[in-house]
């Protein structure tokens, strides 16, 4: 059971396709939040996004992403710094793509029951946003130029992609699982106290 099921009970269609589109706007605004940090400035997207998987489950928490992407792809600023569409064929395309599989997954552990502890919790978390990193590195190491994208962050050695898109991320990436760990926990305790 999630906790939204936990919360709500049993969900119609109307109430889940209302979570998909509040849930896809939710991690639109948490993305264009910045947040100053060291080394890099951090956006508050992927805690949006393991909160919404967390929270949903594996089914309505894949559908929510579809349509934040979805959303991009209409043309709409949600993406980090304001982008659209045009994101889909820029560096970090992989990680939008790698955001379904983060939210589907970590939809799967809740539906699991792997998820109602603040250890496992944030075991789950930390594995996912590592996990991440294997699309949101693939794309511009070889899949872009194998669609045609070209640009000079497309097919660079492994050392490369390290120093621009992992290293300077990890830390931030690592305190937004925690926290979305510990507000997924947290909510849980709140919603069972009440319910006591």
């Amino acid at each position: 059971m999630t906790l939204t099921q936990a919360a709500l009970g049993k969900t119609t269609l109307t109430r889940q396709v209302l979570m998909a589109l509040g849930g896809a706007a939710f991690i639109a605004i948490a993305t264009q939040i910045s947040v100053p940090f060291f080394p890099v400035p951090m956006t508050l997207q992927t805690l949006a996004i393991l909160i919404v998987g967390l929270s949903f489950g594996a089914r309505l928490g894949t559908a929510t992403l579809l349509t934040y992407l979805g959303y991009g792809a209409m043309g709409l600023p949600v993406f980090a710094n304001g982008m659209n569409g045009l994101a889909f064929v820029g560096p970090t395309a992989g990680f939008l793509f790698g955001f379904v599989l983060m939210a589907g997954l970590a939809g799967l552990a809740a539906d699991r029951g792997l998820t109602k502890g603040v250890v496992s919790t944030a075991a789950v978390t930390l594995a996912l946003s590592a996990l991440l990193y294997l699309p949101g590195i693939a794309w511009p190491m070889a899949v872009a130029s194998a669609t045609g994208v070209e640009a000079g962050w497309v097919g660079q050695g492994l050392g490369y992609y390290w120093t621009y898109f992992t290293s300077p991320f990890l830390i931030g990436d690592a305190v937004k699982a925690i926290l979305a760990a510990l507000v997924v926990t947290g909510a849980w305790k709140a919603l069972k106290a009440r319910q006591s």
